[in-house]
């Protein structure tokens, strides 16, 4: 066994460990794009296609293995067609300058939702906005009023005023625009959350708990900022660490500044 693995990693080529590192890149970042939308529940049906396939084969079922063959012959025409819209986000995220966009583009959205956040939280009114990072979070778009206008201070204040028939849901940002208002999302089942917590912080922790996204929350009751992100919430954050903590999450800053490992340690 010894001598076989060395005979094996003494043909091993430089080039062929850049080959799998790169590939598992790919599979890497093809998941992280796909996790928590639609795209994994039709992965899974196309998975199941093709061991049915093979099955088919084994059993000698011959027109069910011919019927699975023909459509298996344009998998990559179906794959094309069915994941359109996740392969053309994963292409301009792929062509985006992330330095450049730094300081010009989210400079300003950050800007633009802190404002608005505090303006909320000094009247007291409820809010909840939801920026999307990797994770794409296509099925909540679709539960609500789509919007796709320009981020600003006005905007957001207006969807959140209690006369608005969109200031119970949320608002996600998406690619620096607001997509949607009034988006539906999953509240957490999380036992440890306090139960003084409100529908509002629960979605807002239940939408991190399945994606990446980080998501900000007025509280009606205290007129207070929380931030959830990754399953845990930190509250009454100051507009100043809010500014600071979006921009770190959004890779403009430091990674590691000690008031991000005191918010979520």
């Amino acid at each position: 066994m010894k001598a076989l693995i060395h005979e094996y990693l003494s043909l091993l080529r430089w080039q062929d460990i850049l080959d799998i590192l790169i590939v598992a890149y790919l599979f890497y970042r093809i998941l992280l794009l796909i996790r928590g939308t639609r795209a994994v529940q039709m992965a899974a049906g196309l998975a199941v296609l093709i061991l049915m396939y093979f099955v088919a084969g084994q059993l000698q079922l011959l027109t069910l293995h011919w019927l699975l063959g023909t459509f298996l012959s344009s998998i990559f025409l179906v794959v094309i067609i069915v994941f359109q819209d996740d392969i053309r986000r994963a292409l301009i995220q792929m062509g985006k300058t992330p330095f450049i966009k730094a300081r010009t583009e989210y400079s300003q959205i950050i800007e633009e939702i802190v404002k608005a956040v505090t303006a909320l939280a000094e009247k007291k009114i409820g809010a909840l906005i939801v920026i999307e990072r990797g994770t794409g979070l296509r099925e909540f778009i679709e539960s609500g009023v789509p919007i796709e206008a320009k981020v600003t201070r006005d905007l957001l204040i207006s969807i959140f005023q209690k006369e608005s028939p969109l200031h119970d849901g949320a608002v996600i940002i998406r690619e620096g625009r607001v997509a949607v208002a009034g988006a539906i999302l999953p509240l957490s089942t999380n036992p440890k959350i306090s139960s003084r917590l409100g529908t509002r912080h629960r979605a807002a922790i239940g939408i991190s708990e399945v994606s990446d996204a980080v998501a900000i929350v007025v509280s009606e009751e205290r007129g207070t900022i929380s931030v959830a992100l990754g399953g845990k919430i930190t509250r009454d954050i100051e507009p100043s660490a809010l500014r600071r903590l979006l921009l770190n999450i959004l890779g403009f800053e430091e990674q590691n500044r000690w008031w991000r490992r005191r918010l979520f340690k």
